[in-house]
Protein backbone atom coordinates (compact mmCIF):
# COMPACT_ATOMS: atom_id res chain seq x y z
CA UNK A 1 0.00 0.00 0.00
CA UNK A 2 1.15 4.08 -0.82
CA UNK A 3 2.65 5.84 2.13
CA UNK A 4 1.07 8.41 3.71
CA UNK A 5 2.97 11.89 4.50
CA UNK A 6 5.14 11.54 7.89
CA UNK A 7 4.56 14.63 8.74
CA UNK A 8 2.08 17.80 9.32
CA UNK A 9 -0.24 19.81 7.15
CA UNK A 10 2.50 20.59 4.53
CA UNK A 11 0.33 20.13 1.44
CA UNK A 12 -2.80 21.26 0.27
CA UNK A 13 -5.47 18.09 -1.00
CA UNK A 14 -6.63 20.48 -3.92
CA UNK A 15 -2.95 20.25 -5.57
CA UNK A 16 -1.83 16.45 -4.90
CA UNK A 17 -1.37 14.25 -7.52
CA UNK A 18 -3.41 11.57 -9.25
CA UNK A 19 -1.57 9.19 -6.70
CA UNK A 20 -3.70 10.59 -4.05
CA UNK A 21 -7.22 10.49 -2.64
CA UNK A 22 -9.38 13.17 -4.79
CA UNK A 23 -11.19 14.48 -1.87
CA UNK A 24 -9.97 15.30 2.00
CA UNK A 25 -10.72 11.89 3.61
CA UNK A 26 -13.04 12.80 6.17
CA UNK A 27 -15.21 14.15 3.38
CA UNK A 28 -14.96 10.91 1.82
CA UNK A 29 -15.58 8.85 5.03
CA UNK A 30 -18.53 11.27 5.77
CA UNK A 31 -20.34 11.76 2.27
CA UNK A 32 -23.00 9.12 2.46
CA UNK A 33 -23.94 10.16 5.73
CA UNK A 34 -22.55 9.86 9.56
CA UNK A 35 -23.96 6.22 10.51
CA UNK A 36 -21.29 3.69 11.18
CA UNK A 37 -22.42 1.46 8.56
CA UNK A 38 -22.16 4.18 5.85
CA UNK A 39 -18.26 4.81 7.08
CA UNK A 40 -17.68 1.78 7.11
CA UNK A 41 -18.22 1.42 3.65
CA UNK A 42 -16.83 4.25 2.28
CA UNK A 43 -13.51 3.47 4.42
CA UNK A 44 -13.62 -0.18 3.13
CA UNK A 45 -13.66 1.40 -0.15
CA UNK A 46 -10.72 4.12 0.66
CA UNK A 47 -8.83 1.27 1.88
CA UNK A 48 -9.29 -0.50 -1.47
CA UNK A 49 -8.72 1.85 -3.89
CA UNK A 50 -5.07 2.35 -2.01
CA UNK A 51 -4.59 5.74 -2.90
CA UNK A 52 -2.90 8.25 -0.74
CA UNK A 53 -3.86 10.46 2.14
CA UNK A 54 -1.78 12.89 3.88
CA UNK A 55 -0.83 12.44 7.30
CA UNK A 56 -2.52 15.28 8.85
CA UNK A 57 -6.10 14.49 6.77
CA UNK A 58 -5.80 11.18 9.06
CA UNK A 59 -5.80 12.80 12.06
CA UNK A 60 -9.09 15.61 11.24
CA UNK A 61 -10.37 12.27 10.47
CA UNK A 62 -9.91 10.46 13.46
CA UNK A 63 -10.61 13.53 15.56
CA UNK A 64 -14.00 13.57 13.77
CA UNK A 65 -14.75 9.84 14.06
CA UNK A 66 -13.78 9.48 18.03
CA UNK A 67 -16.16 12.66 18.89
CA UNK A 68 -19.21 10.87 17.07
CA UNK A 69 -18.13 7.80 18.97
CA UNK A 70 -17.53 5.87 15.86
CA UNK A 71 -14.70 3.92 17.55
CA UNK A 72 -14.64 0.71 15.25
CA UNK A 73 -14.14 2.58 12.22
CA UNK A 74 -11.35 5.27 13.96
CA UNK A 75 -9.32 1.52 14.74
CA UNK A 76 -9.44 0.18 11.70
CA UNK A 77 -8.32 3.47 9.87
CA UNK A 78 -5.40 4.06 12.49
CA UNK A 79 -4.54 0.09 11.62
CA UNK A 80 -4.51 0.57 7.88
CA UNK A 81 -2.36 3.60 8.68
CA UNK A 82 0.10 1.90 10.68
CA UNK A 83 0.16 -1.12 8.05
CA UNK A 84 1.09 1.78 5.03
CA UNK A 85 3.96 2.69 7.22
CA UNK A 86 2.73 5.67 9.26
CA UNK A 87 5.11 7.09 10.72
CA UNK A 88 3.36 7.58 14.43
CA UNK A 89 4.17 10.50 17.16
CA UNK A 90 3.63 9.36 20.66
CA UNK A 91 0.27 10.73 20.64
CA UNK A 92 -0.47 8.48 17.90
CA UNK A 93 0.01 5.72 19.70
CA UNK A 94 -1.92 7.31 22.93
CA UNK A 95 -5.05 7.80 20.56
CA UNK A 96 -4.23 4.30 18.88
CA UNK A 97 -4.47 2.90 22.82
CA UNK A 98 -7.62 4.37 23.41
CA UNK A 99 -9.10 3.44 20.44
CA UNK A 100 -8.48 -0.48 21.40
CA UNK A 101 -10.30 -0.21 24.69
CA UNK A 102 -13.05 1.45 23.65
CA UNK A 103 -13.79 -0.81 20.50
CA UNK A 104 -12.07 -4.27 21.52
CA UNK A 105 -12.41 -3.83 25.50
CA UNK A 106 -8.97 -2.96 27.98
CA UNK A 107 -7.26 -5.95 27.65
CA UNK A 108 -6.72 -5.04 23.82
CA UNK A 109 -5.12 -1.36 25.38
CA UNK A 110 -2.89 -3.61 27.85
CA UNK A 111 -1.06 -5.64 25.64
CA UNK A 112 -1.18 -2.88 23.19
CA UNK A 113 1.23 -0.81 26.05
CA UNK A 114 3.31 -3.34 27.16
CA UNK A 115 4.38 -4.23 23.43
CA UNK A 116 5.04 -0.83 22.74
CA UNK A 117 9.04 0.21 22.74
CA UNK A 118 9.83 1.53 26.45
CA UNK A 119 10.92 5.13 24.00
CA UNK A 120 6.78 5.31 23.46
CA UNK A 121 6.24 5.10 26.78
CA UNK A 122 5.73 8.57 27.93
CA UNK A 123 3.05 10.36 30.19
CA UNK A 124 0.64 10.39 26.95
CA UNK A 125 0.02 6.59 26.68
CA UNK A 126 -0.08 6.13 30.62
CA UNK A 127 -2.16 8.82 31.34
CA UNK A 128 -4.29 7.23 28.45
CA UNK A 129 -4.14 4.05 29.97
CA UNK A 130 -4.82 5.58 33.10
CA UNK A 131 -7.65 6.83 31.84
CA UNK A 132 -9.58 3.52 30.22
CA UNK A 133 -8.75 2.29 33.88
CA UNK A 134 -11.49 4.66 34.85
CA UNK A 135 -13.57 4.92 32.47
CA UNK A 136 -14.44 0.95 33.50
CA UNK A 137 -13.95 1.57 37.04
CA UNK A 138 -11.04 -0.39 37.92
CA UNK A 139 -9.87 1.70 40.97
CA UNK A 140 -6.92 -0.20 41.83
CA UNK A 141 -5.80 -0.28 38.90
CA UNK A 142 -6.16 3.20 37.46
CA UNK A 143 -4.83 3.72 41.38
CA UNK A 144 -1.30 1.71 40.47
CA UNK A 145 -0.50 3.03 37.57
CA UNK A 146 -0.96 6.47 38.96
CA UNK A 147 2.22 5.63 41.41
CA UNK A 148 4.23 4.29 38.79
CA UNK A 149 3.62 7.36 37.01
CA UNK A 150 5.26 9.04 39.80
CA UNK A 151 8.16 6.65 40.62
CA UNK A 152 9.12 6.96 36.82
CA UNK A 153 9.07 11.19 37.16
CA UNK A 154 6.87 11.53 34.39
CA UNK A 155 5.42 14.64 34.16
CA UNK A 156 1.76 14.40 35.70
CA UNK A 157 -0.59 17.00 34.24
CA UNK A 158 -4.58 17.67 35.66
CA UNK A 159 -5.79 14.97 33.24
CA UNK A 160 -4.85 11.67 35.47
CA UNK A 161 -6.03 13.63 38.23
CA UNK A 162 -9.04 14.48 36.35
CA UNK A 163 -9.70 10.89 35.74
CA UNK A 164 -9.07 9.35 39.19
CA UNK A 165 -11.14 11.80 40.80
CA UNK A 166 -13.93 11.21 38.21
CA UNK A 167 -13.40 7.45 38.92
CA UNK A 168 -13.99 8.24 43.08
CA UNK A 169 -17.40 10.25 41.94
CA UNK A 170 -18.70 7.37 39.84
CA UNK A 171 -18.21 4.64 42.33
CA UNK A 172 -19.20 6.81 45.28
CA UNK A 173 -16.32 7.59 47.00
CA UNK A 174 -16.04 11.49 46.65
CA UNK A 175 -14.74 11.79 50.06
CA UNK A 176 -11.28 10.43 48.33
CA UNK A 177 -11.29 13.60 46.21
CA UNK A 178 -10.14 16.41 48.76
CA UNK A 179 -6.96 14.09 49.07
CA UNK A 180 -6.11 14.41 45.46
CA UNK A 181 -6.46 17.87 45.59
CA UNK A 182 -4.22 18.85 48.02
CA UNK A 183 -1.94 16.09 46.08
CA UNK A 184 -1.96 17.98 43.29
CA UNK A 185 -1.40 21.63 44.71
CA UNK A 186 1.74 20.40 46.74
CA UNK A 187 3.03 18.49 43.28
CA UNK A 188 2.34 22.33 41.66
CA UNK A 189 -0.26 20.56 39.54
CA UNK A 190 -1.98 23.36 37.53
CA UNK A 191 -6.08 22.99 38.34
CA UNK A 192 -7.53 23.61 35.26
CA UNK A 193 -11.53 24.01 34.59
CA UNK A 194 -12.54 20.43 34.88
CA UNK A 195 -10.57 19.75 38.01
CA UNK A 196 -12.61 22.58 39.53
CA UNK A 197 -15.73 20.93 37.93
CA UNK A 198 -14.84 18.04 39.81
CA UNK A 199 -14.06 19.20 42.85
CA UNK A 200 -17.60 20.97 43.66
CA UNK A 201 -19.41 18.44 42.41
CA UNK A 202 -17.51 15.63 44.78
CA UNK A 203 -18.02 18.43 48.06
CA UNK A 204 -21.51 18.80 47.06
CA UNK A 205 -21.92 15.01 47.10
CA UNK A 206 -20.95 15.18 50.90
CA UNK A 207 -23.41 17.74 51.37
CA UNK A 208 -20.61 20.74 52.00
CA UNK A 209 -22.20 23.66 50.25
CA UNK A 210 -19.85 26.06 52.46
CA UNK A 211 -16.98 23.88 50.83
CA UNK A 212 -18.53 24.44 47.05
CA UNK A 213 -18.46 28.18 47.92
CA UNK A 214 -15.28 27.79 48.91
CA UNK A 215 -13.88 26.68 45.82
CA UNK A 216 -15.45 29.03 43.40
CA UNK A 217 -13.94 31.69 45.58
CA UNK A 218 -10.21 29.88 45.49
CA UNK A 219 -11.14 29.68 41.75
CA UNK A 220 -11.90 33.75 40.98
CA UNK A 221 -8.56 34.42 43.60
CA UNK A 222 -6.50 32.18 41.67
CA UNK A 223 -7.04 34.07 38.53
CA UNK A 224 -5.10 31.37 35.84
CA UNK A 225 -8.70 29.46 35.79
CA UNK A 226 -11.71 31.77 34.47
CA UNK A 227 -14.91 29.28 35.38
CA UNK A 228 -16.36 28.44 31.63
CA UNK A 229 -20.15 27.78 31.54
CA UNK A 230 -20.35 24.00 32.13
CA UNK A 231 -18.48 25.48 35.80
CA UNK A 232 -21.42 27.46 36.63
CA UNK A 233 -24.31 25.16 36.07
CA UNK A 234 -22.76 22.81 37.88
CA UNK A 235 -23.05 25.35 40.36
CA UNK A 236 -26.63 26.06 39.50
CA UNK A 237 -27.83 22.87 39.54
CA UNK A 238 -25.92 22.00 42.81
CA UNK A 239 -27.86 25.23 44.45
CA UNK A 240 -31.12 23.96 43.07
CA UNK A 241 -30.37 20.60 44.67
CA UNK A 242 -29.82 22.23 48.23
CA UNK A 243 -33.04 24.78 47.78
CA UNK A 244 -30.97 27.69 47.05
CA UNK A 245 -32.75 29.28 44.60
CA UNK A 246 -31.15 32.67 44.50
CA UNK A 247 -28.19 31.37 43.94
CA UNK A 248 -28.63 29.25 41.57
CA UNK A 249 -30.47 32.11 39.25
CA UNK A 250 -27.08 34.36 39.67
CA UNK A 251 -25.11 31.19 38.55
CA UNK A 252 -27.50 30.65 35.62
CA UNK A 253 -26.72 34.48 34.44
CA UNK A 254 -23.38 33.49 34.49
CA UNK A 255 -24.07 30.39 32.62
CA UNK A 256 -25.31 32.59 30.20
CA UNK A 257 -22.55 35.39 30.16
CA UNK A 258 -19.66 32.82 29.78
CA UNK A 259 -21.80 30.71 26.87
CA UNK A 260 -20.15 33.63 23.91
CA UNK A 261 -20.10 31.02 21.43
CA UNK A 262 -23.52 29.52 21.65
CA UNK A 263 -23.02 25.82 23.06
CA UNK A 264 -26.61 24.44 22.70
CA UNK A 265 -25.45 21.93 25.81
CA UNK A 266 -25.79 24.95 27.49
CA UNK A 267 -28.98 25.93 26.35
CA UNK A 268 -29.90 22.68 27.32
CA UNK A 269 -28.79 23.29 30.85
CA UNK A 270 -29.88 26.43 31.11
CA UNK A 271 -34.06 25.08 29.98
CA UNK A 272 -33.81 22.59 32.54
CA UNK A 273 -32.07 24.73 35.70
CA UNK A 274 -34.47 27.81 34.70
CA UNK A 275 -37.53 25.23 34.36
CA UNK A 276 -36.02 23.32 37.80
CA UNK A 277 -36.67 26.98 39.59
CA UNK A 278 -39.95 27.23 37.93
CA UNK A 279 -39.21 30.46 36.02
CA UNK A 280 -41.50 29.81 32.90
CA UNK A 281 -40.43 33.43 31.45
CA UNK A 282 -37.25 32.85 31.69
CA UNK A 283 -37.65 29.02 30.03
CA UNK A 284 -39.63 30.69 27.08
CA UNK A 285 -36.60 33.68 26.90
CA UNK A 286 -33.81 30.99 26.69
CA UNK A 287 -35.92 28.85 23.86
CA UNK A 288 -36.42 32.25 21.64
CA UNK A 289 -32.51 32.85 21.95
CA UNK A 290 -31.53 29.20 21.43
CA UNK A 291 -34.15 29.51 18.33
CA UNK A 292 -32.00 32.23 16.98
CA UNK A 293 -28.69 30.87 17.66
CA UNK A 294 -30.32 27.45 15.96
CA UNK A 295 -32.34 28.09 13.34
CA UNK A 296 -32.50 24.67 12.06
CA UNK A 297 -33.84 23.60 15.57
CA UNK A 298 -32.21 20.34 16.79
CA UNK A 299 -34.70 17.28 17.81
CA UNK A 300 -33.19 17.14 21.06
CA UNK A 301 -33.86 20.75 21.67
CA UNK A 302 -37.31 20.45 20.99
CA UNK A 303 -37.24 17.15 23.27
CA UNK A 304 -35.76 19.42 25.84
CA UNK A 305 -38.22 22.32 25.92
CA UNK A 306 -41.28 20.00 26.02
CA UNK A 307 -39.73 18.16 28.61
CA UNK A 308 -39.32 21.48 30.67
CA UNK A 309 -42.47 22.25 30.03
CA UNK A 310 -44.31 18.85 31.39
CA UNK A 311 -42.71 19.27 34.62
CA UNK A 312 -43.72 23.18 34.83
CA UNK A 313 -47.52 21.93 33.98
CA UNK A 314 -47.61 23.96 30.72
CA UNK A 315 -49.11 21.21 28.69
CA UNK A 316 -50.83 24.06 26.03
CA UNK A 317 -47.27 25.29 25.95
CA UNK A 318 -45.50 21.89 25.16
CA UNK A 319 -48.21 21.21 22.85
CA UNK A 320 -47.44 24.77 20.96
CA UNK A 321 -43.70 23.49 21.01
CA UNK A 322 -44.91 20.15 19.50
CA UNK A 323 -46.73 21.06 16.77
CA UNK A 324 -43.67 23.55 15.89
CA UNK A 325 -41.45 20.14 15.34
CA UNK A 326 -44.77 18.36 13.79
CA UNK A 327 -44.84 21.36 11.03
CA UNK A 328 -41.11 20.99 10.32
CA UNK A 329 -39.74 17.38 11.81
CA UNK A 330 -37.03 16.17 9.54
CA UNK A 331 -37.51 12.47 10.91
CA UNK A 332 -39.93 11.24 13.25
CA UNK A 333 -39.15 11.13 16.85
CA UNK A 334 -40.90 8.60 19.67
CA UNK A 335 -38.88 10.49 22.19
CA UNK A 336 -40.32 14.03 20.98
CA UNK A 337 -43.85 12.12 20.91
CA UNK A 338 -43.09 10.71 24.46
CA UNK A 339 -42.24 13.87 26.23
CA UNK A 340 -46.42 15.50 25.10
CA UNK A 341 -47.56 11.71 25.82
CA UNK A 342 -46.09 11.85 28.97
CA UNK A 343 -48.12 15.37 29.96
CA UNK A 344 -51.17 14.07 28.92
CA UNK A 345 -50.64 11.56 31.42
CA UNK A 346 -49.68 13.36 33.51
CA UNK A 347 -53.36 15.35 33.79
CA UNK A 348 -55.22 11.99 32.93
CA UNK A 349 -55.91 13.12 29.23
CA UNK A 350 -55.66 9.33 28.43
CA UNK A 351 -57.66 10.07 25.34
CA UNK A 352 -55.26 12.72 23.53
CA UNK A 353 -52.45 10.34 24.81
CA UNK A 354 -54.10 7.63 22.83
CA UNK A 355 -54.88 9.89 19.64
CA UNK A 356 -51.33 11.36 20.03
CA UNK A 357 -49.95 7.55 19.75
CA UNK A 358 -52.03 6.43 17.33
CA UNK A 359 -51.14 9.68 14.95
CA UNK A 360 -47.57 9.23 15.36
CA UNK A 361 -47.74 5.47 14.63
CA UNK A 362 -49.50 6.42 11.45
CA UNK A 363 -46.57 8.61 10.51
CA UNK A 364 -43.42 6.20 11.38
CA UNK A 365 -42.87 6.94 14.40
CA UNK A 366 -43.98 3.86 16.15
CA UNK A 367 -44.35 3.26 19.71
CA UNK A 368 -41.12 1.94 22.46
CA UNK A 369 -40.51 0.52 25.18
CA UNK A 370 -40.41 4.40 27.01
CA UNK A 371 -43.84 4.69 25.66
CA UNK A 372 -45.50 1.97 27.48
CA UNK A 373 -43.67 2.96 30.26
CA UNK A 374 -45.77 6.16 30.28
CA UNK A 375 -49.04 4.03 29.62
CA UNK A 376 -48.48 1.43 32.10
CA UNK A 377 -47.63 4.34 35.17
CA UNK A 378 -50.97 5.81 34.35
CA UNK A 379 -52.86 2.49 34.47
CA UNK A 380 -51.56 1.67 37.77
CA UNK A 381 -52.49 5.14 39.39
CA UNK A 382 -55.72 4.62 37.74
CA UNK A 383 -55.81 0.50 39.20
CA UNK A 384 -56.04 -0.88 36.31
CA UNK A 385 -54.29 -3.73 36.44
CA UNK A 386 -55.46 -5.98 33.52
CA UNK A 387 -54.54 -3.02 30.93
CA UNK A 388 -50.68 -2.04 33.17
CA UNK A 389 -50.33 -6.03 32.55
CA UNK A 390 -50.57 -5.44 28.62
CA UNK A 391 -48.61 -2.46 28.65
CA UNK A 392 -45.81 -4.47 30.39
CA UNK A 393 -45.86 -7.37 28.01
CA UNK A 394 -45.34 -5.07 25.11
CA UNK A 395 -42.60 -2.71 26.55
CA UNK A 396 -40.95 -6.16 27.28
CA UNK A 397 -41.53 -7.63 23.62
CA UNK A 398 -39.74 -4.51 22.42
CA UNK A 399 -37.05 -4.00 24.68
CA UNK A 400 -34.84 -1.35 24.61
CA UNK A 401 -33.53 0.31 21.10
CA UNK A 402 -30.11 -0.53 22.16
CA UNK A 403 -31.06 -4.05 21.69
CA UNK A 404 -30.90 -4.86 25.58
CA UNK A 405 -33.84 -6.02 27.55
CA UNK A 406 -36.18 -3.94 29.16
CA UNK A 407 -37.04 -5.13 32.57
CA UNK A 408 -39.84 -3.73 34.70
CA UNK A 409 -38.65 -1.92 37.96
CA UNK A 410 -38.88 -3.77 41.27
CA UNK A 411 -41.15 -1.49 42.35
CA UNK A 412 -43.52 -2.27 39.83
CA UNK A 413 -43.28 -5.85 40.04
CA UNK A 414 -43.89 -5.73 43.48
CA UNK A 415 -47.10 -3.88 43.22
CA UNK A 416 -48.41 -6.38 40.37
CA UNK A 417 -47.67 -9.21 42.71
CA UNK A 418 -49.27 -7.73 45.67
CA UNK A 419 -52.63 -7.18 43.83
CA UNK A 420 -52.82 -10.83 42.64
CA UNK A 421 -52.08 -12.06 46.04
CA UNK A 422 -55.32 -9.44 47.36
CA UNK A 423 -57.68 -10.99 44.44
CA UNK A 424 -56.45 -14.38 44.88
CA UNK A 425 -55.78 -14.33 41.09
CA UNK A 426 -53.26 -17.18 40.95
CA UNK A 427 -53.80 -17.44 36.93
CA UNK A 428 -53.26 -13.68 36.87
CA UNK A 429 -49.88 -14.00 38.36
CA UNK A 430 -48.87 -16.92 36.49
CA UNK A 431 -49.43 -14.93 32.98
CA UNK A 432 -47.68 -12.14 34.81
CA UNK A 433 -44.59 -14.46 35.94
CA UNK A 434 -44.90 -15.94 32.17
CA UNK A 435 -44.05 -11.95 30.82
CA UNK A 436 -41.25 -11.78 33.09
CA UNK A 437 -39.58 -14.97 32.61
CA UNK A 438 -39.17 -13.02 28.93
CA UNK A 439 -37.32 -10.28 30.40
CA UNK A 440 -34.94 -11.66 33.12
CA UNK A 441 -33.23 -14.35 33.68
CA UNK A 442 -34.03 -14.99 37.43
CA UNK A 443 -36.90 -14.01 38.79
CA UNK A 444 -36.11 -14.28 42.58
CA UNK A 445 -37.53 -15.37 45.80
CA UNK A 446 -39.60 -12.13 46.30
CA UNK A 447 -41.64 -13.28 43.38
CA UNK A 448 -42.45 -16.59 44.22
CA UNK A 449 -43.53 -15.90 47.71
CA UNK A 450 -45.69 -13.93 46.71
CA UNK A 451 -46.94 -16.40 44.23
CA UNK A 452 -47.35 -18.96 46.75
CA UNK A 453 -49.17 -16.89 49.25
CA UNK A 454 -51.55 -16.36 46.59
CA UNK A 455 -52.35 -20.26 45.94
CA UNK A 456 -52.40 -20.10 49.89
CA UNK A 457 -55.22 -17.19 49.74
CA UNK A 458 -57.16 -18.85 46.86
CA UNK A 459 -57.09 -22.28 48.21
CA UNK A 460 -55.24 -23.63 45.49
CA UNK A 461 -52.30 -26.56 45.16
CA UNK A 462 -49.62 -27.22 43.00
CA UNK A 463 -47.89 -30.56 42.22
CA UNK A 464 -45.08 -28.87 40.71
CA UNK A 465 -44.60 -25.86 42.85
CA UNK A 466 -41.45 -27.55 44.50
CA UNK A 467 -39.47 -28.42 41.56
CA UNK A 468 -40.44 -24.85 40.25
CA UNK A 469 -38.39 -23.39 43.38
CA UNK A 470 -35.65 -25.79 42.42
CA UNK A 471 -34.91 -25.48 39.75
CA UNK A 472 -34.66 -21.71 39.75
CA UNK A 473 -32.86 -22.27 43.00
CA UNK A 474 -34.62 -20.12 45.19
CA UNK A 475 -34.09 -19.85 49.31
CA UNK A 476 -37.75 -19.48 50.98
CA UNK A 477 -38.18 -17.65 53.95
CA UNK A 478 -39.46 -19.41 57.20
CA UNK A 479 -42.53 -18.84 56.44
CA UNK A 480 -42.67 -19.03 53.10
CA UNK A 481 -41.77 -22.77 53.58
CA UNK A 482 -44.46 -23.44 55.58
CA UNK A 483 -47.05 -22.32 53.32
CA UNK A 484 -45.13 -24.28 50.41
CA UNK A 485 -45.94 -27.38 52.66
CA UNK A 486 -49.70 -26.45 53.02
CA UNK A 487 -49.96 -25.80 48.84
CA UNK A 488 -48.15 -29.06 47.64
CA UNK A 489 -49.02 -31.97 46.70
CA UNK A 490 -47.35 -34.89 45.75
Amino acid sequence: MAMMQPYGRTKSVVKRSKKYLEEALYRRLFKEGGSEVSVRQQLNQFIKSGKRVYKWEVGDTLKKLRSRKLYSPALKLSETMTKRNMIKTVSDHAIHLDLLAKARGVAAAESYFVDLPESAKNHLCYGALLNCYCKELMTEKAEGLLEKMKELNLPITSMPYNSLMTLYTKVGQPEKIPTIMQEMKASNVMLDSYTYNVWIRALAAMNDIYGVDRVIDEMKRDGRVSGDWTTYSNLASIYVDAGLFEKAELALKEVEKRNARKDLTAYQFLLTLYGRLGKVLEVYRVWRSLRLAFPKTANISYLNMIHTLVNLNDLPGAEKCFREWESGRPTNDIRIVNALLRGYAKQDLIKNAEELKERARKQGAKPNAKTWEIFLDYHLRRGDFKVAVDCIAKAVSLGRGNGEKWIPPSDIVNTMMRHFEQEKDVDGAEGFIEILKKSVDSLGAEVFESLIRTYSASGKTSSIMRKRLKMENVDLSEDSKKLLDAISVD
